[in-house]
């Protein structure tokens, strides 16, 4: 007979509840769960490790009397009564442990391969005069208004600017859920970025699973974040009000950095139709529409009431249009350069083939399981392998 675990109910229950599913969505997997928690029997080692692998909680934690006080790693300036800010979602704290492990390899290739700091996390101040900030990220990056003019689309601009921020040295991560498991999408709801401040690697997420148009303000606030040579975790709009002082900061910044108050002024025709103006302002910047609204509210185009209809009605029809267009698989290999920053990819791929770093480490750290694919992933990278 199989030995059983003595383990405390109310771990069992903390377990089911720190999923975020509750106790009823594992019964089917586990149909002696109520039982358990009632005290009545215990599991075995193998049920209790199904329980771990189902609830996403580490397996050592249901061996504690009671449960352990689960904290985001890193400052956390999400809004004041967001669902997320009560109680961390497993989701989150693996997404962020795993950037963090990311980070430390890549701080110490970056050591050993003799790359400098980067000189420009930490130069800037929260309380800076806003122009100025913006334009010190604006020169590092090379992020014009010129050259975003001559861009086909703001999706085209958005590429672009994920780029520069990687030429300048940092990690830009993008992906929709933890690692590589789609069963485990992440809640926008709960986050829509951080940023960890290093100054060999800083690097940048931001949650997939939000609009492209967000995705654009969310990271030049997080970029804010590094020139501030903060860490933090956000979850902020471009009309959002946040509660603490360095996330307004940081959203000024970004909407200087990517619509320049006096550009703004120069062309927005405040007597124009307000849809027509939207979309020819985003032509023009080639940035999102949801940055556009914003803008014209700080310039006196829209009052705050007006703003806020313009953006939730703008913001549904971005949300329709992006389900739309979410269909289908994509390419592997495009998608994963981008959930794990190209640039992070490019130098840990290098470092195993030429024998400084494990296999083992770079299936983990890249969520690729197999040699072959991380050969064929490292020829879509430019390496040559």
């Amino acid at each position: 007979m199989p030995q059983r675990v003595n383990v405390n109910p109310e771990m069992l229950r903390w377990a089911c509840e720190r999923s975020g599913l509750g106790v009823q969505a594992f019964t089917k997997k586990l149909p002696r769960l109520d039982r358990w928690l009632e005290g009545d029997g215990q599991p075995t080692l193998k049920q209790l490790e199904t329980l771990a692998r189902v609830t996403h909680t580490p397996v050592g934690y249901l061996f504690l009397r009671k449960p352990p006080e689960e904290l985001v790693p890193i400052p956390d300036f999400r809004t004041v009564g967001a669902r997320g800010a009560e109680r961390p979602s497993p989701d989150l704290l693996d997404t962020i442990y795993l950037c963090q492990q990311r980070q430390e390899w890549y701080r110490n290739h970056a050591r050993m391969s003799g790359e400098e700091p980067r000189d420009f996390v930490g130069v800037s101040r929260v309380g800076d005069e806003v122009v100025e900030a913006a334009e010190r990220i604006r020169e590092r990056l090379g992020f014009s208004i010129e050259e975003r003019g001559e861009l086909p689309t703001w999706t085209a601009a958005l590429r672009r600017f994920v780029e520069q921020a990687e030429e300048a040295g940092v990690l830009v991560m993008i992906n929709g859920v933890v690692g590589t498991n789609n069963h485990r999408p992440l809640d926008v709801q709960e986050f829509r970025g951080f940023a960890l401040a290093d100054s060999f690697a800083p690097l940048v997420f931001i949650n997939g699973k939000d609009t492209k148009s967000a995705q654009m303000f969310t990271l030049a606030h997080e970029l804010a974040h590094l020139w501030a040579g903060e860490s933090a975790l956000s979850d902020v709009e471009p009309v959002s009000a946040p509660s603490h002082q360095v996330e307004i900061w940081c959203n000024q910044v970004a909407a200087e950095l990517l619509v320049p108050l006096e550009a703004m002024k120069r062309e927005h025709d405040p007597e124009g139709d307000l849809r027509e103006e939207i979309d020819r302002l985003a032509r023009h910047f080639k940035v999102s529409t949801l940055v556009i609204i914003r803008r014209m509210h700080d310039v006196g185009g829209l009052t705050r009431d007006e703003m806020w209809a313009a953006y939730r009605a703008e913001l549904e029809w971005l949300k329709e249009k992006n389900v739309k267009k979410s269909n289908g698989g994509g390419d592997f290999h495009l998608t994963q350069a981008v959930r794990v920053s190209r640039r992070f990819a490019r130098a840990l791929v290098v470092s195993t083939f030429e024998g400084r770093s494990s296999f083992t480490e770079a299936f983990r750290l890249l969520g690729i399981k197999k040699t072959e694919t991380l050969r064929q992933f490292g020829r879509r990278l430019g390496v040559e392998v």
